[in-house]
Protein backbone atom coordinates (compact mmCIF):
# COMPACT_ATOMS: atom_id res chain seq x y z
CA UNK A 1 0.00 0.00 0.00
CA UNK A 2 1.27 3.50 -0.83
CA UNK A 3 1.35 5.19 2.60
CA UNK A 4 -2.30 6.14 3.37
CA UNK A 5 -3.50 6.57 -0.20
CA UNK A 6 -5.99 4.60 -2.27
CA UNK A 7 -3.27 2.85 -4.32
CA UNK A 8 -2.45 -0.81 -3.67
CA UNK A 9 0.13 -3.02 -5.39
CA UNK A 10 -0.91 -6.64 -6.02
CA UNK A 11 0.71 -9.77 -7.45
CA UNK A 12 -1.19 -12.90 -8.47
CA UNK A 13 -0.70 -16.04 -6.40
CA UNK A 14 -2.32 -18.96 -4.63
CA UNK A 15 -3.51 -22.30 -5.98
CA UNK A 16 -5.77 -20.73 -8.63
CA UNK A 17 -4.36 -17.25 -9.32
CA UNK A 18 -6.53 -14.70 -11.12
CA UNK A 19 -3.48 -12.86 -12.44
CA UNK A 20 -0.10 -14.10 -13.67
CA UNK A 21 2.68 -14.23 -11.10
CA UNK A 22 5.02 -12.24 -13.37
CA UNK A 23 2.75 -9.18 -13.31
CA UNK A 24 2.58 -6.35 -10.77
CA UNK A 25 -0.80 -4.59 -10.68
CA UNK A 26 -1.73 -1.23 -9.19
CA UNK A 27 -5.30 -1.09 -7.87
CA UNK A 28 -7.14 2.15 -7.14
CA UNK A 29 -9.50 1.54 -4.24
CA UNK A 30 -11.30 4.83 -4.86
CA UNK A 31 -12.42 3.78 -8.35
CA UNK A 32 -12.31 0.01 -7.67
CA UNK A 33 -10.25 -0.50 -10.81
CA UNK A 34 -6.80 -1.71 -11.85
CA UNK A 35 -5.01 1.36 -13.16
CA UNK A 36 -1.50 0.13 -13.98
CA UNK A 37 0.05 -3.17 -15.04
CA UNK A 38 3.73 -4.12 -15.25
CA UNK A 39 4.77 -7.47 -16.78
CA UNK A 40 8.20 -9.08 -16.42
CA UNK A 41 10.03 -12.14 -17.73
CA UNK A 42 10.25 -13.71 -14.23
CA UNK A 43 7.82 -14.05 -11.29
CA UNK A 44 7.41 -10.96 -9.12
CA UNK A 45 8.46 -11.69 -5.52
CA UNK A 46 7.87 -8.30 -3.90
CA UNK A 47 6.75 -4.73 -4.61
CA UNK A 48 7.75 -1.55 -2.76
CA UNK A 49 5.92 1.77 -3.19
CA UNK A 50 6.73 5.36 -2.33
CA UNK A 51 5.15 8.54 -3.63
CA UNK A 52 7.67 8.96 -6.44
CA UNK A 53 8.96 5.43 -7.09
CA UNK A 54 7.71 1.90 -7.77
CA UNK A 55 10.17 -0.93 -7.07
CA UNK A 56 9.49 -4.44 -8.37
CA UNK A 57 11.59 -7.36 -7.14
CA UNK A 58 12.26 -10.51 -9.15
CA UNK A 59 14.57 -13.34 -8.18
CA UNK A 60 17.69 -11.91 -9.84
CA UNK A 61 16.65 -8.38 -10.79
CA UNK A 62 15.15 -5.27 -9.22
CA UNK A 63 13.31 -2.81 -11.45
CA UNK A 64 12.77 0.83 -10.46
CA UNK A 65 10.07 2.98 -12.11
CA UNK A 66 8.96 6.58 -11.81
CA UNK A 67 5.51 6.71 -10.19
CA UNK A 68 2.58 7.23 -10.31
CA UNK A 69 2.07 9.50 -13.36
CA UNK A 70 3.22 8.09 -16.73
CA UNK A 71 5.52 5.50 -15.12
CA UNK A 72 8.86 4.91 -16.86
CA UNK A 73 11.51 2.32 -16.08
CA UNK A 74 14.44 4.27 -14.60
CA UNK A 75 16.93 1.45 -14.15
CA UNK A 76 17.33 -2.26 -13.38
CA UNK A 77 19.77 -3.74 -10.83
CA UNK A 78 21.17 -7.26 -11.11
CA UNK A 79 21.23 -9.06 -7.75
CA UNK A 80 22.40 -12.22 -6.09
CA UNK A 81 19.86 -15.06 -6.20
CA UNK A 82 17.09 -13.56 -4.06
CA UNK A 83 14.35 -16.17 -3.49
CA UNK A 84 12.89 -14.22 -0.54
CA UNK A 85 12.45 -11.07 -2.62
CA UNK A 86 14.44 -8.99 -0.13
CA UNK A 87 14.39 -5.28 -0.91
CA UNK A 88 13.67 -2.13 1.10
CA UNK A 89 13.44 1.55 0.22
CA UNK A 90 13.33 4.62 2.46
CA UNK A 91 9.65 5.61 2.27
CA UNK A 92 9.70 9.40 2.53
CA UNK A 93 10.53 11.66 -0.44
CA UNK A 94 11.48 14.28 2.19
CA UNK A 95 13.90 11.92 3.94
CA UNK A 96 17.55 12.75 4.60
CA UNK A 97 18.66 9.88 2.38
CA UNK A 98 16.81 8.12 -0.43
CA UNK A 99 18.15 4.58 -0.14
CA UNK A 100 17.30 1.37 -1.96
CA UNK A 101 18.73 -1.77 -0.29
CA UNK A 102 18.90 -5.34 -1.60
CA UNK A 103 21.22 -8.40 -1.54
CA UNK A 104 24.54 -7.72 -3.27
CA UNK A 105 26.34 -10.33 -5.35
CA UNK A 106 28.64 -11.28 -2.46
CA UNK A 107 27.32 -13.68 0.18
CA UNK A 108 25.83 -11.82 3.17
CA UNK A 109 26.35 -8.35 1.67
CA UNK A 110 23.77 -5.60 1.12
CA UNK A 111 23.96 -3.19 -1.81
CA UNK A 112 22.93 0.43 -1.26
CA UNK A 113 21.65 2.62 -4.11
CA UNK A 114 21.06 6.35 -3.70
CA UNK A 115 17.86 7.08 -5.62
CA UNK A 116 18.69 10.80 -5.83
CA UNK A 117 21.92 10.35 -7.77
CA UNK A 118 21.07 7.34 -9.91
CA UNK A 119 20.61 8.06 -13.60
CA UNK A 120 20.44 5.58 -16.43
CA UNK A 121 23.41 7.26 -18.14
CA UNK A 122 25.65 7.41 -15.07
CA UNK A 123 27.73 4.46 -13.92
CA UNK A 124 28.66 4.33 -10.23
CA UNK A 125 30.70 1.89 -8.17
CA UNK A 126 28.30 -0.18 -6.03
CA UNK A 127 28.18 0.69 -2.34
CA UNK A 128 27.92 -2.41 -0.16
CA UNK A 129 27.75 -3.39 3.50
CA UNK A 130 29.23 -6.76 4.45
CA UNK A 131 26.48 -7.48 6.96
CA UNK A 132 26.76 -11.24 7.59
CA UNK A 133 28.74 -14.36 6.70
CA UNK A 134 25.67 -16.31 5.52
CA UNK A 135 22.64 -15.63 3.33
CA UNK A 136 20.45 -12.67 4.23
CA UNK A 137 16.97 -13.32 5.61
CA UNK A 138 15.55 -9.90 6.47
CA UNK A 139 16.20 -6.20 5.76
CA UNK A 140 14.70 -2.97 7.04
CA UNK A 141 15.35 0.76 6.50
CA UNK A 142 14.19 3.56 8.78
CA UNK A 143 11.98 6.42 7.56
CA UNK A 144 14.91 8.81 7.05
CA UNK A 145 17.02 6.28 5.15
CA UNK A 146 19.88 6.72 7.62
CA UNK A 147 19.70 3.29 9.30
CA UNK A 148 19.70 -0.24 7.89
CA UNK A 149 18.86 -3.37 9.91
CA UNK A 150 19.92 -6.81 8.67
CA UNK A 151 19.55 -10.44 9.73
CA UNK A 152 20.86 -13.69 8.25
CA UNK A 153 19.18 -17.06 7.81
CA UNK A 154 20.59 -18.08 11.19
CA UNK A 155 18.28 -15.53 12.78
CA UNK A 156 20.11 -15.04 16.06
CA UNK A 157 21.52 -11.54 15.49
CA UNK A 158 20.19 -8.27 14.08
CA UNK A 159 22.79 -5.74 13.01
CA UNK A 160 22.07 -2.02 12.65
CA UNK A 161 24.18 0.02 10.21
CA UNK A 162 24.75 3.68 9.36
CA UNK A 163 23.90 3.90 5.64
CA UNK A 164 26.08 6.99 5.01
CA UNK A 165 29.27 5.70 6.64
CA UNK A 166 28.43 1.99 6.21
CA UNK A 167 29.58 1.20 9.75
CA UNK A 168 28.04 -1.07 12.38
CA UNK A 169 26.15 0.82 15.09
CA UNK A 170 24.62 -1.99 17.15
CA UNK A 171 24.42 -5.76 17.36
CA UNK A 172 21.15 -7.01 18.85
CA UNK A 173 20.62 -10.59 19.92
CA UNK A 174 17.19 -12.08 19.22
CA UNK A 175 18.13 -15.39 20.89
CA UNK A 176 20.64 -18.21 20.96
CA UNK A 177 18.69 -20.76 18.86
CA UNK A 178 18.41 -20.40 15.07
CA UNK A 179 15.10 -18.94 13.92
CA UNK A 180 13.33 -17.75 10.79
CA UNK A 181 12.85 -14.00 10.97
CA UNK A 182 9.66 -12.72 9.36
CA UNK A 183 9.95 -9.01 9.93
CA UNK A 184 12.15 -6.17 11.25
CA UNK A 185 10.83 -2.63 11.70
CA UNK A 186 12.08 0.68 13.10
CA UNK A 187 9.87 2.97 15.14
CA UNK A 188 8.87 6.24 13.49
CA UNK A 189 11.50 8.18 15.47
CA UNK A 190 14.13 5.42 15.02
CA UNK A 191 14.55 5.10 18.78
CA UNK A 192 13.37 1.46 18.85
CA UNK A 193 13.37 -1.64 16.68
CA UNK A 194 11.10 -4.69 16.73
CA UNK A 195 11.31 -8.09 15.07
CA UNK A 196 9.20 -11.25 14.72
CA UNK A 197 10.22 -14.87 14.12
CA UNK A 198 8.88 -18.41 14.01
CA UNK A 199 9.66 -18.73 17.73
CA UNK A 200 6.42 -16.87 18.45
CA UNK A 201 8.06 -13.93 20.22
CA UNK A 202 8.10 -10.25 19.28
CA UNK A 203 11.33 -8.63 20.49
CA UNK A 204 11.67 -4.88 21.14
CA UNK A 205 15.12 -3.23 21.29
CA UNK A 206 16.21 0.29 22.19
CA UNK A 207 18.43 2.03 19.63
CA UNK A 208 18.81 5.59 20.95
CA UNK A 209 19.42 4.68 24.60
CA UNK A 210 20.95 1.21 24.34
CA UNK A 211 21.42 1.11 28.11
CA UNK A 212 17.76 0.07 28.25
CA UNK A 213 18.56 -3.21 26.51
CA UNK A 214 19.30 -6.21 28.66
CA UNK A 215 22.77 -7.68 28.89
CA UNK A 216 24.21 -10.84 30.32
CA UNK A 217 25.45 -10.62 33.91
CA UNK A 218 28.78 -11.88 32.51
CA UNK A 219 29.04 -9.09 29.89
CA UNK A 220 31.91 -7.38 31.70
CA UNK A 221 34.05 -10.51 31.37
CA UNK A 222 35.37 -9.76 27.90
CA UNK A 223 37.21 -13.07 27.55
CA UNK A 224 33.85 -14.87 27.21
CA UNK A 225 33.42 -13.42 23.71
CA UNK A 226 30.77 -11.51 21.79
CA UNK A 227 27.84 -13.69 22.87
CA UNK A 228 27.94 -12.36 26.42
CA UNK A 229 28.51 -8.80 25.20
CA UNK A 230 25.42 -8.75 22.92
CA UNK A 231 22.43 -6.55 23.64
CA UNK A 232 19.25 -8.48 24.37
CA UNK A 233 15.68 -7.23 23.95
CA UNK A 234 14.38 -4.49 26.22
CA UNK A 235 10.92 -6.13 26.14
CA UNK A 236 9.05 -8.92 24.37
CA UNK A 237 5.64 -10.54 24.04
CA UNK A 238 4.35 -13.77 22.53
CA UNK A 239 2.16 -14.57 19.53
CA UNK A 240 1.17 -17.98 18.07
CA UNK A 241 4.44 -19.91 17.43
CA UNK A 242 5.44 -21.03 13.94
CA UNK A 243 2.84 -18.65 12.53
CA UNK A 244 4.12 -16.02 10.10
CA UNK A 245 3.68 -12.59 11.65
CA UNK A 246 4.55 -8.96 10.93
CA UNK A 247 5.09 -6.33 13.60
CA UNK A 248 5.31 -2.54 13.63
CA UNK A 249 5.28 0.42 16.00
CA UNK A 250 2.35 2.71 16.69
CA UNK A 251 2.09 5.86 18.78
CA UNK A 252 2.88 6.10 22.49
CA UNK A 253 5.17 3.06 22.80
CA UNK A 254 2.75 0.62 21.20
CA UNK A 255 3.65 -2.37 19.04
CA UNK A 256 1.22 -4.14 16.73
CA UNK A 257 1.52 -7.71 15.47
CA UNK A 258 -0.66 -9.31 12.79
CA UNK A 259 -0.38 -13.05 12.11
CA UNK A 260 -1.49 -15.17 9.17
CA UNK A 261 -3.96 -17.00 11.41
CA UNK A 262 -5.94 -13.74 11.53
CA UNK A 263 -4.97 -12.71 15.05
CA UNK A 264 -4.28 -9.07 15.91
CA UNK A 265 -2.15 -8.11 18.93
CA UNK A 266 -1.51 -4.67 20.44
CA UNK A 267 0.99 -4.23 23.28
CA UNK A 268 2.39 -1.26 25.18
CA UNK A 269 5.96 -1.39 26.48
CA UNK A 270 7.84 0.71 29.03
CA UNK A 271 11.48 1.60 29.54
CA UNK A 272 11.74 -0.86 32.43
CA UNK A 273 10.88 -3.75 30.09
CA UNK A 274 7.28 -4.16 31.21
CA UNK A 275 5.02 -5.11 28.28
CA UNK A 276 1.21 -5.25 28.60
CA UNK A 277 -1.45 -6.34 26.13
CA UNK A 278 -3.98 -3.64 25.29
CA UNK A 279 -5.95 -5.33 22.55
CA UNK A 280 -6.50 -8.72 20.89
CA UNK A 281 -8.84 -9.75 18.10
CA UNK A 282 -9.34 -12.37 15.42
CA UNK A 283 -10.21 -10.97 12.00
CA UNK A 284 -10.30 -14.16 9.94
CA UNK A 285 -12.23 -17.40 10.32
CA UNK A 286 -9.96 -19.68 8.30
CA UNK A 287 -11.69 -22.23 6.11
CA UNK A 288 -10.77 -24.30 3.08
CA UNK A 289 -10.52 -22.51 -0.28
CA UNK A 290 -13.59 -24.27 -1.66
CA UNK A 291 -15.72 -22.88 1.19
CA UNK A 292 -15.28 -19.24 0.09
Amino acid sequence: MLHRTNLLAMVGGGAVPKYADNTALIYDDRTSKLVLEFTFSAPVLAVRLRKDRLVVVCRRQIHVFSFPHAPQRLFTCETRDNPLGLCEVSPLPSADRHILCFPAHKLGAVQLVDLLTTESTVSQAPLTVQAHKSELACLSVNREGTLLATASLKGTLIRVWDTARRVLLAELRRGSDPATLYCINFSGDSEFLCCSSDKGTIHIFALKDTRLNRRSTFSRMGFLGGYMESQWALANFTVPPECACVCAFGANSTVYAICVDGTFHKYVFKADGCCNRESFDVYLDLVADEEF
